[in-house]
């Protein structure tokens, strides 16, 4: 499974990447206003840092504008992935931009036939939101698995990237189901290194190793 990082603090994906954690990036508009930087400049910035993919998203919704702000997006790098909403617009631009050979990630995926008509227009990634859908008490892993099914029973080659993650469970449940990218804050990241039991048992050996008096440095 690859791992995405949604985020565009520098710093935080600096030292994700440092430890091959980090696959690709994902952007959006709310993200940017987090960071507080221009988008033309973070992007770059992420883009240079980064080898894989870097999802930047385009903000109008006439398909004309965002086959326009997409092209003028994807000039900042050559691994900007365009990100385009599951519109009937959304997936005009993205029919387009994939045609010339521009990388487009499809977000704001709630149901499998959104996921379906954004595969048939060539997106390179679909994003179905996870959190959101249980946030109206759906599963959102129920979406995860519809999908797969179905681009298993077609070929399809778009990707599927879970996003909206929240939890470490959420991480856990779209490898179990073949996800083929999650995207996820760092924080998230981090926290699928911790279990109690590692605490316990790294403090049991720290306080045997205290009482044998010795060191090895």
């Amino acid at each position: 499974m690859k791992f995405f990082v949604d985020t565009a603090e520098i710093d935080q994906i600096a030292e994700l990447n440092d430890l091959g954690m980090v696959d690709g990036v994902t952007t959006n508009p709310s993200l940017i206003l987090k960071s507080g930087r221009d988008i033309l400049e973070v992007t770059k910035e992420i883009c240079d840092l980064v080898d894989g993919p870097v999802s930047a998203e385009v903000v109008a919704t006439e398909a004309d504008k965002m086959i326009a702000e997409g092209r003028h997006l994807a000039e900042v790098a050559p691994n900007i992935a365009v990100k385009l909403p599951l519109t009937w617009n959304g997936l005009k631009a993205c029919k387009v931009l994939t045609g010339e050979g521009k990388m487009v990630n499809v977000t704001l995926c709630f149901s499998a036939n959104q996921a379906l008509l954004a595969a048939k227009a060539g997106a390179t990634f679909i994003s179905p939101f996870i959190g959101r859908l249980d946030d109206i008490n759906l599963d959102g892993m129920d979406l995860i698995a519809d999908i797969r099914q179905i681009y298993d029973n077609y070929g399809f080659e778009t990707e599927i990237l879970a996003a909206s993650i929240r939890s470490v469970n959420h991480v856990l449940d779209s490898a179990r189901i073949g996800a083929d990218v999650i995207t996820a804050p760092p924080a998230v990241i981090k926290k699928l290194a911790e279990h109690p039991l590692t605490d316990k048992g790294l403090e049991m050996f720290l306080a045997d190793w205290a009482k044998t008096g010795q060191k090895i440095l």
